[in-house]
This record gives structure tokens, sequence and C-alpha cells, in this order.
């Protein structure tokens, strides 16, 4: 088989834009770049989890810690210079341990719902965890969002960037094959936050990853996301039926309150969608290339950000399951819409419908999709 698996599954290597405050660099970066670490705390199971600071000249800055690779602060400028947690999250490990919606978090093996919680992959049938009602989401019980990674600050030639890697073993959470993922966060001088993951097996087996950051220009903790304004650059996206699961059509958002392929605050139809919006939308650059794909910006502060990526596919999500009962770093309940998620990935129920971009990851195969986060303020 190619080393090129299907519409960015081996797309050149994936970036999301990584951020974070800095005290004692370990490892050399780019001109007035910096990366600390330090610890961040014990799990329950007695492993300890270190924090990762990335920071760039211009004092953006994004925290990662080795539980879920995954991304607690991202501070960035508005249009006063005026630097501002924009991602969800906790302060402590005992509150991400505790559970929580995916704040920040790689996903994986498999991102997103698989029907009925089974596949079939060459002839033989798999069962999944059914952690959301009769389907499978995000991984499982135990997804990657709860396994503590192995990190690495690795060389960036002008940036920041910590690599972080997972071992999972041959049918964990269900998943065939022993696969290795990583994916590596880079903070660039363009205030851009870059993630390029990677996978490989020793068997057949299914792969999507991505990340689950719930992002509040205005601040986190700072009310709705509802004022927002939100393009995407796609004009099909996949209805879904009972459970969020796809019906397998690919369907035309013009006429619809899923069209935002002109910017559109994401709250203006919010109430024409029942639930509010957690749809997958179909790419209209195909996947395989690093390719504009959606601009979010906040009215208020004037902080923007666009979203690059390799995959076919983004996954926007509107915080609907919010509800106040959990609090945030700065000791503000998150209420319902206090963020938004744009997931970069392969389509929902992927490997449940043949006309889909393929999932499928084998033998002597790689899979590498980037994506990034770029900030500014206007």
């Amino acid at each position: 088989m190619t080393d090129r698996l299907g519409l960015g599954l081996t797309a050149a290597a994936s970036a999301i834009l990584a951020l974070a405050v800095s005290t004692a660099a370990v490892q050399p970066a780019g001109k007035g770049a910096r990366v600390d670490k330090t610890a961040f705390g014990t799990t329950r199971e007695g492993q300890p989890v270190d924090l990762y600071t990335l920071a760039n000249a211009n004092g953006v800055t994004a925290k990662l810690i080795t539980y879920g690779a995954l991304l607690t602060e991202l501070h960035v400028p508005d249009r006063t210079g005026q630097l501002a947690d924009v991602v969800l999250g906790f302060r402590t490990l005992a509150e991400y341990e505790g559970g929580h919606p995916y704040f920040g978090a790689t996903i994986g093996r498999v991102g997103n719902r698989i029907a009925n919680a089974k596949f079939r992959l060459d002839g033989r049938d798999y069962a999944l965890a059914a952690n959301d009602g009769p389907n499978h989401l995000h991984g499982g019980l135990r997804g990657f969002d709860k396994r503590v990674w192995k990190g690495q600050v690795v060389p960036a030639p002008s940036g920041a960037a910590v690599r972080f890697t997972y071992a999972s073993a041959d049918m964990e959470e269900g998943y065939p094959g022993a696969l290795t993922a990583t994916v590596t966060y880079t903070l660039t001088p363009a205030n851009e936050l870059r993630l390029d993951y990677t996978a490989t097996t020793d068997k057949p087996t299914i792969v999507n990853l991505t990340n689950h950051s719930y992002f509040n220009l205005s601040g986190e903790g700072q009310g709705t996301i509802l004022d927002h304004e939100l393009m995407l650059m796609a004009d099909r996206f996949t209805p879904v039926g009972a459970g969020l699961i796809p019906t397998g059509e690919i369907a035309a958002v013009r006429g619809t309150p899923m069209d935002f392929t002109r910017a559109t605050a994401i709250g203006a139809r919010i109430g024409e969608v029942p639930g509010g919006y957690d749809h997958n939308y179909v790419l209209s650059h195909g996947g395989g290339v690093l390719a504009m794909s959606a601009t979010a910006r906040d009215p208020q502060t004037g902080r923007t950000m666009d979203v690059l990526t390799t995959e076919p596919g983004i996954q926007l999500y509107t915080g609907n399951f919010l509800d106040g009962t959990l609090t945030g770093k700065a000791g503000r309940a998150y209420v319902q819409h206090a963020g938004f998620c744009l997931e970069t990935q392969h389509f929902p129920d992927s490997i449940n419908h043949p006309n889909f971009p393929p999932v499928v990851l084998r033998p002597g195969a790689a899979y590498r999709t980037t994506t990034v986060y770029r900030f500014y303020a206007r």
C-alpha cells in the first residue's frame, strides 16, 4: 500500500498552534522562543505528569501536559495587545482526572463517533466500548485523552516545540494492532500553534486523531461564544440522525442554518439546530494539502483564529452540553456555549460508510496529518 492513506491520512505533517509561559528553558529554540518543563502532579495510579510551556518573542504562550497530550492554556493578544487565555480547562491534574468534556485533549485512537460501537475490518468484527449511548465516542472509556504520554522537547528552526508519544497496545479499547502515535506542538513566531500527528501500526487498524480544544476568543470563562463570527471553507456537511451518527448523506449547506460560507455569528441561527451545532463539515479543499479551512473572530476583542488543515473534515461543536457545573481556571463557571471546538478530522463513523474518506491504517504505511491554529487581531 502506498504511503498515502486517502484525503489527508498521509498528508504532510500536522500542525496546530502551540503557546505557553516560560521559566527555565530546557532546550535551545528559535530566536526569542523558549520551552520550559515543570512537574504538574501525579495521577491516581502514581504516574508523574509534566507540564511544558512554549513561548515566542511576541509574548504568546501555550501550556501542555503529558496527561492526554493536552493543551491547558493558550495566551494570545487582542487588538490592543492585551493577552488572554483563550482555551477552556483547569488548573490542576485532579480536576482533569475528575472528568471533563475532553478540554484541550488529544483524541484517539479514533475521534468522534462510531455507530453501535462496532466495525468490520478485513472480514473480522470488532466490538468497542459503548460510552455514548449505544455508540463509541472519542476512543472509548480510556482513550488517548486519559493516557500519560511521553514528552520530549524537539528542535524547531524558528519556534518552540514539544513532541508527545504514546504506544497503544494491541486490542486496547478494542482496537486491533499495536499503534504508536505522536503529536508535535510547535509555537511559531507568527503566533501559530501547529500540530503534526503521526501514527504507525503492526496490524491493520483504524485511526483518526484530533485535538478537542474549546476556544473562547474573549478569554476563557468570559461568557458565551454566540457572538463570535465564524466562516467555514465548506459548502457541504454530513447530516446526522439518532445519537449524532451520520446518515451517510453529504448535503449542501446553502439555505440551511448550517451555512457558514460567509462570516456569521455562531448564535445567529443556533436555535434552528436541535441541540446546537455538533456537525462535521466537508472541507472544500478535499484534504491532503495544508489549506485554509476556517476563520473565527471575536468582534469585542478583535482576536481572530484561522484554522488550516490537511484533513478533509472539521467538526463544529458549540459546547452544547456545558451546564455551569464545571469551573474553569479563572474561577468562573463554564455555562452552555462557553466555548466552541473546531476538530479537524476524517468524518465521524467513516469506517461504516464506504463513501466517506477512509480511516484504515495498515502496517508499513504512515498516518500523517497537520493542523495549524493561527492567531492575530483585527
